[in-house]
């Protein structure tokens, strides 16, 4: 097995630097000539054709990506049949070539066990080939389900923008390929599915055809926390508030800046606490909701478990101006909310400083929200009630992270609940009011 071929870089000045100037005029002159033809050429050929070869492998090639340390992908262009049965990628050769084989998770965390591998296979000739079943003109992305789906931060870090990097580009005319298929996926994410394609989604898991496409994308690509790296997006077009962007527009959701308490001066501005039914509670959330009142907002707590789709969710949080919760998935949320609104994270005891800084701080700055975070200290943690000040969960917070990520997640996810001190998370309050008032 080896590693997808990547696309070798092209430099000629080496090759230039011992011939004579009328030779350099002359392939100047022939390249000239070669660029105001391809400028002609490119201007006939339809949009599908020219979206397929940008960022994208050469005809008949292989190009293997693996920037980051989550996923790899490969980008397979010319002749490609997918045996949904086998969950093989062959590449068709126009000639005999030299056969290849690679083996990648189609899941942007390429770790996760339980994902099924895709056999990537660059065949010699064309009599190895599968026959096709069913022919398109339009690429597709083969990904993977599986693995952390069905936690709410996962759904959008690990599969939704990720395949919006791979298949914006395409303006929906992509077709989506899903092994390790949940059923309830493309119904609960209906909306974003269909704003990226526009054709159902495959199920290779329960599928007998080899589908032919002239472009397949194998794999998802994480570039970090809910977030888009610019320079890793095909072309270097996208970043993290096109995803938002475009998360409102399929939403259809109805504001796009915050309440302005410069054009409103009496308006009260809405602040949403998500309240949680297990763990990282707020323990005294009528406080807090009383305390966010007297600080000038109209305060409303709310469970956000996703329920069967996002879309009502969706438009209930845009109508928000100051979300505020605990670390946690429902954080999510701080897509749906119009840009310039304001994001309260609440930091659980144990440092976990670092942890919710990537997860939800940085998103929410790139996003274009105003980010706050307020830490928990041991007296308003339930841990320090429930553990004694001598365990080492309280005084040796460093040691459990330490020993490793269960350990870190027993206590400090898993186990605690918060009592915040009203009198210090004034201050926090006052200053998200402060940020509005700025609008």
């Amino acid at each position: 097995m080896s590693f997808c071929e990547e696309k070798p870089g092209k430099s000629m000045k080496k090759a230039l630097i011992h011939l004579n100037i009328g030779f350099v005029v002359g392939i100047l002159s022939v390249l000239l000539i070669y660029l105001v033809a391809s400028q002609r050429s490119a201007a006939s050929t339809p949009i599908a054709d020219k979206q397929l070869n940008q960022g994208s492998a050469e005809k008949g090639k292989v190009v293997y990506n693996t920037k980051g340390y989550y996923s790899e992908t490969c980008e397979v262009d010319g002749d490609v049949r997918i045996n949904s049965t086998a969950l093989t990628v062959s590449l068709v050769p126009t000639s005999w070539s030299e056969h290849r084989e690679w083996r990648i998770r189609p899941y942007s965390r390429k770790t996760m066990p339980d994902v099924k591998m895709v056999t990537v296979t660059q065949l010699q000739d064309k009599a190895a080939a599968p026959a096709c079943t069913v022919t398109y003109s339009v690429p597709a992305v083969l990904f993977a389900l599986g693995g952390l789906t069905g936690n709410f931060w996962h759904d959008f870090t690990d599969v939704l923008v990720p395949l919006f990097i791979a298949s914006r580009r395409y303006a929906g005319e992509v077709q989506f390929l899903i092994t390790n298929m949940r059923p309830w996926y493309p119904v609960a994410y209906k909306t974003i599915l269909q704003g990226l394609s526009k054709y159902d989604v495959v199920d290779l898991d329960d599928d007998a055809h080899v589908r032919c496409f002239p472009h397949v994308t194998v794999g998802i690509h994480q570039h970090r926390d809910l977030g888009i790296i610019p320079e890793w997006s095909p072309g270097g077009r996208l970043a993290t508030p096109d995803f938002t962007r475009f998360v409102r527009e399929v939403y259809a959701l109805p504001r796009d800046a915050p309440a302005s308490l410069v054009r409103e001066p009496g308006r009260r501005p809405r602040l949403l606490l998500i309240h949680r039914g297990h763990s990282r509670r707020f323990m005294n959330r009528q406080e807090i909701l009383r305390a966010a009142e007297a600080a000038g907002f109209e305060a409303v707590a709310m469970d956000l478990r996703r329920d069967v789709t996002v879309d009502e969710q969706a438009r209930v949080v845009n109508s928000f101006d100051v979300l505020l919760g605990v670390h946690g998935a429902g954080l999510t949320n701080l897509l749906f909310l119009p840009p310039g609104a304001v994001l309260i994270q609440v930091v659980p005891y144990g440092k976990m400083d670092v942890i919710a800084t990537l997860e939800f701080g940085e998103p929410a700055k790139e996003m274009g929200l105003r980010y706050l975070d307020y830490s928990v200290t041991a007296e308003e943690s339930t841990l320090l009630e429930m553990l004694g000040s001598e365990h080492p969960a309280i005084k040796h917070p460093g040691a459990i992270h330490r020993s490793g990520w269960d350990k870190m997640t027993e206590f400090y996810l898993d186990k605690q609940s918060v009592r915040i001190n009203i009198a210090r998370f004034t201050a926090t309050l006052t200053q998200a009011f402060d940020y509005l008032r700025q609008q």
